[in-house]
């Protein structure tokens, strides 16, 4: 017989670990170690990347073990966390930065210690990443933004909740809000500060600025659905019915499904972080195993004609973004 278990379990050498795999009452067998290396476990989308990661078929199958790094929000442990990848001699490793341009040197440092790289979900500002692949965070502000002026009628001020400084996503989307602002002259933007992608955050800010703009904020662009929500729950303990300010936010977070459905946000740009977790494990794979690595995710079929696979080798793989609105949003819960 030749059971095999699924294991996922902490690692007490390894601060912030998670560690899954498959263990084997039968032969050995060849697994590949990796590793992912997440800027932090404490919002919804992140824990939802890392529980598909883990059901990746190569994960669950046993051809790799995974350890899934929790960064803490902070450049200095996922550094420290790349230290233990290389001294312990994985494979390969995926990487979701804290910092975009501090991600460069950690990149460049695992490449020449032989631990190729995949980013995914949050880009990394350098030219020593193995592949990317994410969503076009450039047209998510956009979106955001687009949405939110749209119901502006008579032009007014609106707000900006910008996520991490120095976090490229956070950089990109606040590019694309940029942009559609820049075509709205009526619009004004009163505010804008980072809170982290934090919704307890946004919610402090949201409130101060309700003190010192009575009246004048008609619209929240946020970056992220964690602070949309803060900034909804500000807007509602204020006394301000939500219906009557619009806000937007990207991730598609369960709580932000459930805002736009109720009517209290407009659009949330979801990301999919099924797509953006086990399509990183085959590029990875595709890397260890060479020519021959098949692709074992189901999204490559889903994605085909947006995102085709072709030789698993392209430096950009771009994952359609999926939006929800009041039409559709008790459909996307029900999923």
């Amino acid at each position: 017989m030749n059971t095999k278990l699924l294991t996922c379990v902490s690692a007490a050498a390894l601060v912030g670990t998670i560690v899954c795999g498959l263990t084997s009452a039968g032969a050995e067998e060849k697994k590949w170690q990796v590793g992912a290396a997440i800027y932090g476990l404490q919002n919804e989308y992140a824990q939802r990347w890392a529980a598909d990661i883990k059901e990746q078929p190569a994960v669950k199958s046993g051809e790799i073990n995974l350890t899934i790094f929790d960064g803490k929000y902070d450049h200095l442990t996922q550094r420290s966390q790349f230290d233990t990848m290389v001294t312990q001699k994985f494979d390969a490793a995926i990487y979701i930065p804290i910092d975009s341009k501090a991600c460069d040197a950690v990149v460049k440092k695992a490449a020449e210690d032989g631990l190729p790289t995949v980013g995914s979900n949050g880009p990394c500002d350098t030219q020593a990443m193995l592949s990317y692949i994410g969503s076009d965070d450039v047209q998510a502000g956009r979106d955001v933004a687009t949405a939110v002026i749209s119901r502006i009628k008579d032009g007014g001020g609106v707000v900006e909740l910008q996520g991490p400084v120095g976090q490229l996503g956070a950089i990109q989307r606040g590019q694309g809000i940029k942009e559609v602002l820049d075509k709205h002259p009526e619009i004004k933007l009163l505010e804008n500060k980072t809170a982290n992608w934090s919704r307890q955050e946004a919610f402090k800010i949201m409130q101060d600025w309700l003190v010192a703009h009575p009246g004048e904020i008609k619209g929240v662009l946020a970056q992220n659905d964690e602070m949309a929500l803060g900034a909804i729950r500000a807007l509602k303990a204020a006394g301000v019915d939500p219906k009557t300010v619009p806000v937007a936010g990207v991730d598609g977070v369960t709580d932000a499904i459930k805002a736009v459905a109720a009517g209290e946000m407009v659009l949330s740009v979801a990301q999919d972080a099924h797509a953006q977790a086990q399509g990183a494990v085959d590029i990875a794979l595709r890397k260890l195993v060479g020519p021959s690595y098949k692709p074992q995710a189901d999204i490559w079929e889903q994605y085909k004609d947006k995102m085709p696979w072709g030789d698993g080798t392209a430096k950009l793989y771009n994952v359609p973004w999926t939006y929800v609105t009041v039409e559709n949003a008790e459909k996307i819960l029900k999923k």
